[in-house]
């Protein structure tokens, strides 16, 4: 049973005809978009923005017609995986590295979705590690700033290197635990000089789709939105 294909499957039907669509990027995502470049196959009319260079290349393959984030002033559907989140519906996301495209997506959205496998349903946020992207530049000024707020941040790797984003940086992963102050963090990081974004996604999705192992997929609407 693949969980995540369950998911990705699922939110393609809340894909309409002569949408604008924000596509994620992650093993979730994946499914998300080949879901979609079948919906464009069979002669739906849709644009889209990939979050990273990964799901541009995807989108191409699928014949997705994809715009650039400086052609649009609003998203009508974004669709992106989560590593974590929580009932508050606050979420981290980044764990392959694109959070900063992603964030931006979704902030232009009119609509945001998270889709997952159930693991990633958690009480409390925190123990996935929290990416940040940080300038190449004073990397090690803001590893610094982050170590003594006590925030464990470890400077990503990827095959034997410092693992560098579609934008150029570095990611710090903060190993802060679950249940850490949100509210702290999320001020302190969006302070700091150096930091150009983190992957705290705070109460911003219309709702989750979750693939089960069971086979069932739930799909749990945030009221607050």
């Amino acid at each position: 049973m693949d969980m995540k294909k369950l998911a990705g499957d699922k939110a393609a039907e809340y894909v309409k005809d002569g949408m604008v669509l924000g596509l994620g990027t992650g093993s979730t995502a994946y499914h998300m978009v080949n879901a979609v470049g079948e919906l464009v196959k069979n002669g739906m009319k849709l644009k889209a923005i990939p979050t990273s260079k990964a799901t541009e290349a995807q989108a191409k393959e699928l014949g997705i017609p994809l715009l650039t984030i400086d052609e649009v002033d609003h998203i009508d559907l974004a669709i992106d995986g989560v590593d974590e989140i929580d009932p508050q519906f606050n979420a981290i996301k980044g764990g392959g590295g694109a959070l900063y495209r992603e964030k931006v997506v979704a902030t232009l959205a009119d609509q945001v979705m998270w889709i997952m496998d159930e693991s990633k349903l958690v009480d409390k946020i925190g123990a996935f590690h929290l990416p940040v992207e940080i300038a190449q530049y004073g990397s090690k000024q803001a590893m610094k700033q982050m170590e003594d707020y006590g925030f464990h941040p470890v400077l990503r790797v990827k095959d034997g290197k410092t693992f560098v984003t579609d934008n150029g940086n570095y990611i710090a992963d903060l190993h802060l635990g679950a249940g850490f102050d949100i509210d702290d963090v999320y001020g302190k990081l969006t302070g700091m000089l150096g930091v150009l974004e983190h992957g705290l996604f705070l109460n911003m999705c219309k709702r989750i789709i979750v693939g089960c192992s069971s086979g069932e997929v739930k799909v749990i609407e945030n009221s607050g939105k």
